[in-house]
């Protein structure tokens, strides 16, 4: 996990932070694994109240780096909904130390493996964590990949 990061459950005032936190991810980090314009539509498929939608159905975490939000990830049941890190934030291991909490919860509740929908652009993070493309590209562009658990 990221030194110095802290880990907790995420809250309802933390919706505007957390849908700005994905938006600029996907804006600022997409590229060069997609257009500009592709990143754009994908930035808008979330509104404001769709975060604040996850806060109330997912299991939603958010790290926290020199007192500032820097990243969250969500998951329900087998899921993995979401994981986006702050641009500002990029880099600095702060998407593994989501990704290990989210799997140790996981873990925790008896989930035996992970599934998710990769991103281009976050697909070689997730091989890396010992994730596996377990079928084609999406027409959306989503890769789908699973990871057993310990």
């Amino acid at each position: 996990m990221t030194m110095g990061a802290v880990y907790r459950r995420a809250m309802r005032k933390d919706a505007n932070r957390l849908y700005d936190i994905r938006r600029r991810s996907i804006i600022e980090l997409a590229l060069p694994t997609m257009t500009a314009a592709e990143a754009q539509a994908w930035a808008a498929k979330l509104t404001r109240a769709g975060m604040e939608q996850k806060l109330r159905e997912l299991d939603v975490w958010v790290a926290e780096l020199d007192g500032r939000a820097a990243g969250w990830g969500a998951f329900r049941g087998e899921w993995l909904e979401g994981l986006y890190t702050d641009p500002d934030f990029a880099c600095r291991g702060v998407g593994a130390g989501l990704l290990g909490v989210c799997e140790r919860l996981m873990c925790e509740r008896g989930i035996r493996a992970v599934r998710a929908e990769a991103s281009s652009n976050a697909m070689a993070f997730y091989l890396r964590r010992g994730y596996l493309a377990n079928g084609p590209q999406s027409p959306n562009g989503a890769w789908p990949i699973a990871k057993q658990l310990l």
